[in-house]
């Protein structure tokens, strides 16, 4: 990078964004920036506190900072239909589910959970915030929502036992896919506005190198599945399924379901109203 500033980039600890960091790993990137790897609510609170100047962030947490953020372009986590990582397990049918258990590590999904079980299904759930630990979750509440790798093993089991498994598990991303007929995306990448004023170049040079490491790892995805699965309880073919059912980009039909869900979140009180998504210039 240009040597100007070495940005302190945010990233996020689950397989979904093991491409990205893949990618800035081979491509020698990762020298020219300070990275932070933790959750996401955490890499949430750091980047709009002033502690990263670039990150990923929650689509909640960017509706309620949009003014102090500016997005990078072409650069989201999300799917147009399931997702795998995003999921609500039920210990009952879902219809009588009356206590919901939302996963603490997450914002953008809890609140999707609960627009589909109260707009979508018509229920009344009462809810409580719980780290995310799914046996735990479900002897305290009917239905859990998790996301990130523990969603993703508990979708792998499901599909291993098929009719045996003994829990119900509903994809967030293919519901919502289903209900509004647009993708769903859970998190995107930004910059403070102040950096991204200051470090206009910096900003582009983060961003070329995220999506040209996001290329590089998807161009060799069965690679990348290939290594990661030494290190998880998913083989290759599962992983290798993970990372090209995701959707990474941020195009039109991205941006409208960006805009479909700030709209529903707007008229709950949830978020302020979305008046304009404002880009970094890259």
């Amino acid at each position: 990078m240009s040597g100007e500033v070495r940005p302190r980039v945010g990233h996020i600890q689950f397989l979904n964004c093991l491409p990205l960091y893949w990618g800035l790993v081979h491509s020698g990137a990762l020298l020219d920036l300070e990275l932070t790897k933790d959750t996401p609510d955490r890499l949430n609170e750091a980047l709009v506190a002033g502690d990263l100047d670039i990150g990923p962030i929650s689509l909640v947490e960017y509706l309620r900072h949009a003014d102090e953020l500016v997005v990078l372009p072409d650069l989201a986590v999300g799917s147009d239909g399931p997702v795998l990582s995003v999921v609500l397990s039920t210990a009952v049918p879902l219809a009588e589910v009356r206590t919901v258990a939302l996963g603490s590590t997450s914002r953008t999904s809890v609140l999707l959970a609960r627009m589909l079980l109260e707009e979508h299904h018509g229920l009344a759930p009462t809810y409580v915030t719980m780290p995310p630990d799914l046996p735990l979750m479900l002897r305290e509440a009917d239905a859990a929502v998790i996301i990130g790798d523990v969603a993703l093993r508990a979708t792998y089991e499901a599909e291993r036992d098929g009719p045996a498994h003994p829990l119900g598990l509903m994809d967030l991303g293919a519901a919502w896919r289903e209900w509004s007929g647009l993708p769903m995306v859970f998190a995107l990448w930004a910059a403070r506005r102040s950096f991204a004023d200051r470090h206009p170049g910096v900003v582009k040079e983060v961003h070329d190198a995220f999506r040209a490491g996001l290329d590089l790892a998807l161009g060799d995805v069965d690679e990348v599945a290939a290594r990661a699965a030494r290190f998880e309880v998913f083989d290759p073919a599962t992983l290798a399924r993970y990372f090209t059912t995701l959707d990474f980009s941020l195009g039109a039909r991205q941006q409208a379901g960006i805009r479909a869900f700030a709209d529903r979140a707007a008229r709950r009180g949830d978020v302020p109203l979305l008046r304009t998504m404002t880009f970094a210039q890259v």
